[in-house]
């Protein structure tokens, strides 16, 4: 169950070209070009700032799909969009992903200590591994590493950088012009890193950031990416598609934490939810409908054959799945290939239907309703113990976000579930996070 009763929710808009659904450019309620267009993203986080989200968030991957291209539309690299963004808000948090499997712990340290001083201390990292081969292959290599080999270099990547992010000493940087001491020497600190996967010297050649460290963000949930989120993460982006599943991620990733020796509150859970708004359910059912009717059947068969490493293109669009492999065999997303392969069983689906369910969220929940229906259908899983708030995923944007901000919004905070407006500055503020002690 939830830790207490006075929670708030926590809510990151979760930013994606021009909505969420895989068909999305082709709505005419959406603008395509604006994928491509800095001032889209930037009126969206001031409008996510000016309801008070904890942040906005971006996925990130470093392949192109083998057609070209996808739905969802090439997107900007995360550090460039988010300082971009800094500069026209002044409180809501930057989330960027960026994968331990294709930089270097030194550059990363580097890069979000720049942006977390860039924002005034509003960083976060999304940590990821990277599952695809095309990412690997673009990396100098042939295939990528082995899943459980990818969280153990994802361990010594974050001893490295929470070292490097604490060299400089709090108060280090002296700038005393009288005396021409520029920083305190003796509280820099080269960290001497020796490991299997890095050897890094230090220092970092930026002074401690706002936050300390940039809070720790992860969206893996196979046994793997579990016990590395007990160990760091402090937000943990998750896909549940019913509240028992929820209710059981939440207790058991709570648990881990806890017997890590951490403060299980310290770990927010943040399920995906693709909010399908209309003012009456017919009225959603219907834009739910006109989007999945968008869908390219052929090329969103090519995407599921990626994600579950499996052929599927001249398989029936009418029948079920073949037989999958067990997840043992898997070196992808293992936690994506069962939750779909769950989900086709669960609900009896066709690959036509099941291609048409990813459509809208890649796996995330999709709330098909009114206001009123996704208000509960929110308290429900917050109250009951699957989720600490919400990553939101408008399937179309900017409207969906608009929709859910002016209609969503007033009916949590008329019971009591959301904040009127910031009470910190800082993400790690937001979240109710102290700032991490620096190691010396």
């Amino acid at each position: 169950m939830p830790e207490n009763s006075d929670r708030q929710l926590h809510f990151n808009l979760f930013l994606m070209g021009v909505g969420h659904h895989e068909a999305a450019w082709r709505h005419p309620r959406t603008d395509p070009a604006q994928a491509a267009d800095i001032a889209h993203f930037q009126r969206l986080a001031q409008a996510a700032e000016a309801a008070s989200f904890d942040s906005v968030f971006l996925a990130d991957g470093v392949e192109a799909r083998s057609d070209g291209g996808w739905g969802l539309i090439s997107h900007f690299e995360p550090f460039t969009l988010l300082t971009a963004l800094a500069v026209v808000t002044e409180r809501i948090g930057l989330i960027g992903t960026v994968s331990t499997g294709f930089t270097e712990p030194y550059n990363l340290a580097r890069q979000f200590a720049s942006l977390d001083h860039i924002s005034h201390g509003r960083a976060g990292w999304n940590i990821v591994t990277s599952a695809g081969e095309r990412a690997a292959q673009n990396f100098n290599r042939t295939a990528n590493q082995e899943h459980s080999l990818r969280y153990r270099r994802a361990d010594e990547f974050l001893d490295v950088v929470t070292a490097l992010w604490d060299s400089w000493e709090d108060g280090a940087l002296l700038l005393d012009r009288a005396s021409g001491a520029f920083a305190d020497a003796a509280r820099v600190h080269e960290i001497g890193h020796a490991g299997p996967h890095f050897q890094v010297r230090g220092p970092l050649n930026i002074p401690r950031s706002p936050q300390g460290h940039p809070l720790l963000v992860q969206a893996g949930s196979s046994d793997s990416g579990r016990a590395f989120a007990a160990r760091w993460a402090e937000a943990v982006f998750t896909a549940q598609q019913t509240l028992a599943e929820g209710q059981s991620f939440y207790a058991d990733l709570k648990r881990q934490a806890a017997e890590a020796g951490r403060d299980p509150a310290a770990v927010k859970i943040l399920p995906g939810v693709v909010p399908v708004l209309g003012s009456t359910e017919a009225e959603a059912k219907r834009l739910d409908r006109e989007l999945d009717d968008l869908i390219n059947p052929e090329r969103s068969v090519g995407v599921l054959s990626t994600v579950l490493g499996l052929d599927l293109t001249d398989h029936p669009l009418d029948e079920p799945l073949p037989p999958l492999p067990p997840v043992t065999e898997i070196n992808g997303a293992k936690s994506r290939f069962e939750l779909i392969r769950d989900l086709a069983e669960r609900d009896r689906l066709t690959l036509r239907q099941l291609v048409g369910r990813l459509g809208g969220g890649r796996g995330h929940q999709v709330v098909v309703g009114t206001p009123e229906q996704l208000a509960d259908h929110i308290e429900t899983w917050f109250g009951q113990g699957a989720a600490d708030g919400f990553n939101i995923m408008p399937p179309i944007l900017p409207d969906g976000l608009t929709d859910f901000i002016e209609q969503v919004l007033p009916i949590l905070r008329a019971r009591g579930l959301f904040r009127e407006g910031y009470t910190g500055r800082t993400l790690r503020e937001h979240y109710g996070l102290p700032r991490p002690a620096g190691r010396y």
